[in-house]
């Protein structure tokens, strides 16, 4: 496994009016909140979005630590529908001291360069502030979406801290399951 340096900026707004809007999308979306705890659909929507930017804390979880996580009020999971198809979440955690990190936010690739991201962020931190936070965070590093940090910075949270460490990092990112970005061999015989 190759080492490479990565680089994981911290960001934060402290008072709802540090919020700048993203303007609305063309395209015909909801945004709800999954209400029901469901490990099937967060791992789904861990998966499929964040398997193409190395995410894998949550890989080895089993159904009952999924469980575990979701089964809290502390946490809300956001989910963007577009055409029926889910096409990205945003994951939110209430955390000591009226402070709401977002905990995971992504659009799913087939969705990207829609303006889709920055209207599904604006909406999970208005949630956030409206979980009655006096402070929302969030942290990305340099394995995820390129525009991930200037997303961020758009919606008007700040940098407050900054570290780049030498990590281990797979050549290949997880995919949506085991093999996704396999690419099958042609068929026997030619045809």
């Amino acid at each position: 496994m190759p080492v490479q340096a990565v680089t994981t900026w911290y960001l934060e707004q402290r008072s709802p009016a540090d919020l700048r809007p993203a303007r609305t999308p063309q395209s015909p979306l909801q945004i709800t909140r999954a209400e029901i705890p469901s490990p099937e659909l967060s791992r789904f929507l861990y998966t499929s979005i964040g398997g193409h930017w190395q995410w894998r804390d949550r890989l080895v979880w089993t159904y009952e630590r999924w469980m575990q996580w979701l089964d809290r009020p502390q946490v809300q999971t956001w989910v963007m529908v577009v055409s029926g198809i889910p096409a990205g979440y945003v994951e939110l955690e209430k955390q000591p001291g009226d402070e709401v990190e977002i905990a995971y936010f992504g659009v799913h690739k087939d969705f990207l360069g829609r303006g889709l991201g920055g209207h599904l962020l604006t909406t999970g931190i208005e949630r956030a502030w409206d979980m009655a936070a006096k402070r929302v965070w969030v942290h990305t590093c340099s394995l995820d979406h390129p525009a991930a940090l200037a997303n961020y910075q758009a919606r008007g949270m700040t940098i407050y801290k900054e570290e780049t460490v030498r990590k281990d990092v797979p050549e290949s990112q997880p995919g949506p399951w085991p093999g996704a970005f396999v690419v099958p061999p042609p068929p026997a015989g030619g045809g």
